[in-house]
């Protein structure tokens, strides 16, 4: 039940930062569309045409945010689920982890996303690839790769903190 309540409650605030910083900016968070959009956004001057896809500023907030995120979650792992091997803090993790990733990509991305007026970019409107579902899908399949180290560290910081 604490698990079920952890990845509730990691849903919750995931939401409640992304949806609003998604909604007030679009193009802030233009490097999470599709690569066509982006294209066309790049072709209007609504965004910059980069080399690659995040700006050192996107890597800079996106690493901030794990080593916090990792930092909380052994904590959580350690005084909440008393994990005190790798395997409880990795496996732990992973799954609040998933929930996450997972709901990230179904709700948000292809409900929310994909049907959205208010994430259409003026310009952009017409374009298809706004219901490109499997992008997102994809997506999430990098991102549940991305936490795999994240969770191994947790793991090895539960293991060596339960002692």
């Amino acid at each position: 039940m604490i698990l079920f309540a952890e990845c509730l409650i990691g849903i919750i605030l995931f939401t409640a930062i992304v949806v609003p910083m998604s909604l007030k900016d679009p193009i802030g968070v233009i490097s999470d569309y599709p690569p066509a959009i982006r294209k066309r956004c790049i072709e209007l001057g609504l965004a910059e045409d980069r080399k690659k896809r995040f700006s050192a500023k996107d890597i800079i907030r996106k690493t901030v945010a794990i080593i916090v995120l990792v930092a909380l979650a052994v904590f959580v792992m350690l005084k909440v689920n008393h994990a005190e091997t790798f395997l409880q803090g990795f496996g732990y993790s992973m799954i609040i982890w998933l929930a996450i990733t997972w709901f990230d990509a179904l709700v948000l991305d292809c409900i929310w996303f994909c049907h959205s007026k208010r994430m259409r970019i003026p310009g952009t409107e017409d374009m298809k690839e706004y219901k490109d579902y499997m992008f997102h899908i994809k997506q999430s399949c990098i991102g549940t790769l991305i936490g795999l180290p994240a969770c191994a560290l947790i793991g090895v910081l539960v293991m060596l903190f339960a002692r």
